[in-house]
């Protein structure tokens, strides 16, 4: 099934039940990996799980492919015999395929056939002729390089023996692939690594490339003073109620801070929550800020849905619940897909500042840097304070200068003025 507006191919993740198991109608059959998220798809009808075609792992399986066939009650098993399904094109069929596994041929079992994307073992690697490959996430191969951790002594645990975050992790704790001392430097026989493009980096890069061809942008930067919004959230944050073990009841991030500005900032100036199409410019009637949360691999934008309206301490609640599912792969497609104005922070990477670009159909995105001492003049003294940039990322169809400077200062205002954002 299409599990989402865009889909038109996805990845057949895992197989919930086999061959043989009763099938009732709502069951959880399979996992389909989408460009963003990993759906279940259930059963719409009952039977017995006769035959399936597409094997677990395969990529590339388009939308509305046969993927296994259900037996109705009274129905044999033999009379599958012979069914085969068309075999998906060269380049979409599943690694299990592509490794040359054994095939039924004629109802004889024929020999695997090596292949040159043979994997070696389950730790994630294929090996070519002599070159040898690892396979891991970039999150895995920074955290080894950081840990000396071999990663060709790693066994994977993620899809197709990708190695992951945890994996490494579970290694460098046990110390059995630490790397030897380097004895000095030498050249990597190995000159490159293909990190193979996952679904969702396939769409970033096609979403992202239109965005910048097709929209014209133009940035606006503002300097925000956030001693007063430091200071109001230590408050709150001390003022948390706290359980029997003493744990508070929430924890206010800067973000959240920011993501209740920014929404605080369209009701005001309800011109920058806009889009743009060609009969007409589509102002939002409802302040929905979708927040970028980076992923091993890519990122993803959940949606807070009005949240104009919600509290600092909800907007941190659900901001929480958002980030996890979303690194679990579990948000539901209406929790990502639409949004109004989107809000990208790498503050807290220590990224002064930063133009973002425009994630389409919207018509503007916020860019948050870090914040930082500055000494000023104030009454004639010289004052150390913390300053924070933030460059607004426009679509000029939609927001001209005008508004998108409106909606800045007003958007000062509140980060400058937190209390405000209370009222």
């Amino acid at each position: 099934p299409a599990l989402s507006p865009t889909m038109t191919e996805g990845t057949l993740a895992k197989w919930v039940k086999k061959e043989g198991d009763r099938i009732n109608s709502g069951d959880v059959i399979a996992e389909i990996e989408t460009d963003k998220a990993t759906m279940e798809v259930e059963a719409v009808d009952e039977g017995i799980m006769g035959k399936i075609l597409i094997p677990e792992g395969s990529e590339g399986v388009p939308v509305n492919q046969l993927i296994a066939l259900l037996l109705e009650d009274g129905e044999d098993k033999g009379t599958l015999v012979g069914y085969k399904s068309s075999s998906p094109p060269e380049g979409e069929k599943s690694s299990a395929s592509r490794r040359g596994e054994a095939q039924d041929v004629g109802g004889k079992t024929a020999s695997p056939v090596p292949s040159a994307s043979t994997p070696a073992s389950g730790n994630g690697q294929r090996v070519t002729g002599s070159e040898q490959r690892i396979f891991a996430s970039p999150l895995a191969k920074r955290i080894a390089a950081q840990e000396g951790v071999n990663l060709s002594s790693v066994n994977g645990t993620g899809p197709h023996g990708r190695i992951i975050r945890a994996d490494v992790e579970e290694a460098g704790a046990s110390g059995g692939a630490r790397r030897a001392p380097a004895t000095g430097y030498g050249r990597n026989p190995q000159e490159y690594t293909e990190i193979p493009n996952s679904g969702m980096r396939k769409t970033i890069a096609k979403r992202l490339l239109e965005s910048k061809q097709q929209i014209p942008h133009f940035y606006l930067t503002v300097d925000c003073r956030i001693d007063a919004l430091n200071d109001a959230r230590q408050r709150i944050n001390d003022a948390a109620p706290k359980n029997k073990e003493g744990k508070p009841a929430y924890k206010v991030s800067l973000n959240d801070m920011v993501i209740k500005a920014v929404a605080m900032g369209l009701r005001e100036i309800p011109a920058a929550n806009a889009s743009w199409t060609d009969s007409a410019i589509r102002q939002f009637n409802n302040v929905d800020v979708s927040v970028a949360v980076a992923l091993d691999g890519g990122l993803i934008t959940p949606i807070v849905k009005n949240a104009d309206g919600k509290t600092l301490s909800t907007i941190s609640a659900e901001m929480k619940s958002l980030i996890a599912r979303a690194r679990d792969g579990k948000l539901q497609p209406e929790e990502y897909q639409g949004g109004g104005f989107s809000l990208s922070n790498l503050g807290m990477y220590g990224i002064k500042s930063f133009s973002a670009i425009i994630n389409p159909p919207q018509g503007c995105i916020l860019a948050v840097g870090a914040g930082e001492e500055r000494v000023i003049s104030e009454g004639g003294q010289f004052v150390a304070t913390q300053f924070m940039s933030c460059t607004l990322s426009c679509d000029h169809r939609v927001v001209d200068g005008a508004v998108g400077a409106e909606f800045l200062a007003a958007f000062r205002r509140y980060i400058e003025d937190p209390v405000m954002m209370l009222v």
